[in-house]
């Protein structure tokens, strides 16, 4: 079997060149009827790197045990090497494994946290990876200091100054994301990571929502341990992410899953004691990893900062429209740079988000969050390349319909 990595997308590159269009419907497997707004839950991955999913994976039923047993590490070595160079960092940092909340539970499992410990974040965390924090405090004595970021936000500096009153002799490890699931907050994370490393606090990020909806630099970012998706913005199919780890901070780590790479012998060895230790778990599907420098492809092919950037604008115009139409002002500048293809509006507080739901997927066919968060209502819009104007009259024309507005 010849040694090349699949490539579905030269028919779609010629395509996108020769128009010079943006708008990239076409080549999502999205159902055409719904009005798809919520793309931050689960990602949706374009069909010319589906397509590439599925050859990788008809190549390994092709040969199982001459794919697995003898081609993955250096299938693995150019995926890992590829989603690298894209977040500046060196593939030696990098392991691969199935999802940010995976990364974020290695780690909090393998710090050697003590009674009195301190563990600081925000109350715009995750909650799967809320109750990992738990769930480990419960277990060593440890504290997780739920710091408050209130809303409305007006700059990076408020969340700063605010993450930082909170700061103790206590502090051991400071845990937030990058961009924040209820809220869509994009946290001022290389600003925190340089205080927290001059008081020598460890930082963890959850990057679960970052990489592909921004830039991401893991080099000069300066958190200790970064783990984020590549299934999301990124667009790679479901179940491919990393766990970045600073050289002198991977010997903090340990595996979830003890496998091969425990005792690695020469001819299996990657060089790396913490790419031996977290590669290799056992059997498992690769073929979501394998296609992520296909995904990769598909973005640069797309002039993705230019498809980004319309997002954005697309994203604030819809705000802007839910927010006049509840008559609340928005939770955030609309200018400003604390959100990005992903953004948050207010909703009444007597809306029963339940109801209101189920109303707009079933009667209007529009698939987008509502949150419940500190007291307060809000809809969570997801713009991604597919994603039309017409889409947002869509949403406004539903909720002004089911709100009685």
């Amino acid at each position: 079997m010849a040694d090349k990595v699949p490539n579905c997308l030269a028919p779609f590159l010629n395509h996108a060149y020769n128009t010079g269009m943006y708008n990239l419907e076409q080549y999502f497997l999205l159902d055409p009827h719904i009005v798809f707004l919520n793309h931050g839950s689960f990602g949706a991955c374009p069909k010319p790197v589906f397509t590439a999913y599925q050859q990788w994976q008809a190549r390994l039923e092709q040969q199982p045990v001459l794919f697995l047993g003898r081609e993955l590490a250096r299938y693995d070595q150019t995926a890992r090497q590829t989603l690298a160079t894209y977040l500046n960092t060196q593939a030696h940092n990098l392991v691969i494994i199935t999802n940010a909340t995976h990364g974020v539970n290695i780690i909090a499992r393998s710090l050697r946290l003590q009674p009195g410990d301190e563990i600081l974040t925000t109350d715009h965390e995750y909650g799967a990876c809320d109750y990992t924090w738990e769930y480990i405090c419960q277990q060593t004595g440890a504290s997780y200091v739920r710091q408050a970021i209130p809303l409305p936000v007006v700059s990076s500096a408020q969340i700063s100054e605010a993450l930082w009153q909170a700061v103790t002799p206590r502090t051991r490890v400071i845990y937030l994301s990058h961009i924040t699931s209820p809220t869509a907050l994009c946290f001022p994370v290389k600003e925190i990571c340089q205080s927290a490393r001059q008081q020598g606090i460890l930082t963890v990020v959850d990057g679960a929502h970052a990489p592909g909806q921004i830039n991401i630099d893991l080099s000069a970012l300066g958190a200790d341990f970064y783990t984020g998706n590549c299934h999301k913005w990124m667009l790679s199919p479901k179940g491919a992410a990393f766990l970045f780890a600073q050289p002198e901070a991977q010997t903090l780590l340990e595996p979830l899953v003890v496998s091969w790479g425990y005792h690695p012998t020469p001819d299996t060895t990657s060089g790396s004691r913490f790419i031996d230790l977290f590669q290799w778990s056992g059997t498992r599907d690769p073929a979501a990893v394998l296609s992520v420098p296909a995904a990769l492809e598909f973005m640069q092919a797309h002039q993705w900062d230019t498809v980004r950037h319309q997002c954005h604008q697309l994203l604030v115009s819809a705000i802007d429209r839910v927010c006049q139409l509840v008559a609340a002002p928005p939770l955030y500048p609309l200018d400003s740079d604390l959100f990005f293809q992903m953004g948050i509006a207010p909703l009444p507080a007597q809306v029963n988000l339940s109801e209101l739901k189920s109303r707009l997927y079933n009667e209007a066919g529009i698939e987008v969050p509502l949150i419940a968060w500190n007291g307060q209502n809000f809809i969570r819009i997801s713009i991604q390349g597919y994603n039309r104007p017409s889409d947002i009259d869509q949403l406004i024309d539903a909720l002004q319909r089911v709100l009685l507005l």
